[in-house]
């Protein structure tokens, strides 16, 4: 995808993000996030939205802590999230395609690393906002669900950050069942970190199968796997291991 493309995802998804979080109301549990409000959530992306912008706008080329939370709540901490949200937007459009700043995964330049980054970061947190509200989610798209599958297994989990091991070899298998002309990626587990393939490269002890959307919320833990066909501890040894560690 182009940055363009995940410009145009964080802005949407930001906003569909604040009016579910709106709606469902500060103290509303987030079922995906059981130990959180909406205010958590809130307060999370907002500074998430601030910390990213910050690299890009001061050129900041080495790694720096976020802020701390405001003691925001109600409408004002929803509108504070807009201003940050608006603010990031604003800043991944006007910054120069060859901006130099920090990044922690690999990308053809720092502003596509964030454009993408913000893009997944504020969609799985949208999906957060509208399950805390209920109602019938919005869509996540095939192409951007493809791309954030390969940002999560080819970024995330090549990281040494990756808790996802297994001290017996073991090979699991992702497949997007919607995708013209095939998506699949092994995942090579072991001791080390994942190493992820394209394709069908060697042969699978399971294998999780569904439309890609479905797919990319069940790797990030917000879904169950739509499909699990073999050895489904391998499934769950990726549930219980996967999340994210920052950073």
């Amino acid at each position: 995808m182009e940055i363009s493309e995940h410009i145009q995802v964080v802005d949407r998804e930001g906003r569909l993000l604040a009016r579910a979080a709106a709606e469902a109301g500060p103290d509303a549990k987030v079922p995906t996030c059981p130990e959180w409000q909406v205010r958590d959530l809130l307060r999370h992306t907002g500074m998430v939205h601030r910390w990213a912008a910050a690299f890009i706008t001061e050129r900041r080329t080495s790694y720096r802590l976020g802020g701390e939370p405001p003691e925001l709540d109600g409408a004002a901490l929803v509108e504070w999230f807009r201003e940050g949200h608006a603010a990031l937007v604003a800043t991944l459009g006007a910054a120069p395609p060859d901006v130099e700043c920090w990044a922690f995964l690999p990308a053809p330049a720092p502003l596509a690393f964030w454009a993408r980054r913000q893009a997944n970061e504020t969609t799985v947190h949208r999906v957060d906002a509208e399950a805390a509200r209920g109602g019938a989610p919005s869509p996540v798209g095939t192409a951007f669900a493809v791309d954030g599958i390969e940002e999560l297994l080819l970024g995330f989990h090549a990281r040494e950050r990756s808790r996802v091991r297994s001290g017996v070899p073991r090979v699991l298998r992702v497949r997007a069942t919607d995708v013209p002309g095939g998506a699949s990626w092994t995942v090579r587990l072991g001791e080390g970190p994942p190493a992820t393939e394209r394709g069908a490269t060697a042969p699978a002890d399971c294998e999780v199968a569904g439309p890609a959307a479905a797919l990319y919320l069940s790797l990030w833990n917000r879904l169950p796997f739509p499909e699990v066909t073999g050895d489904r501890s391998v499934a769950e040894l990726w549930r219980e291991k996967s999340p994210i560690v920052m950073g």
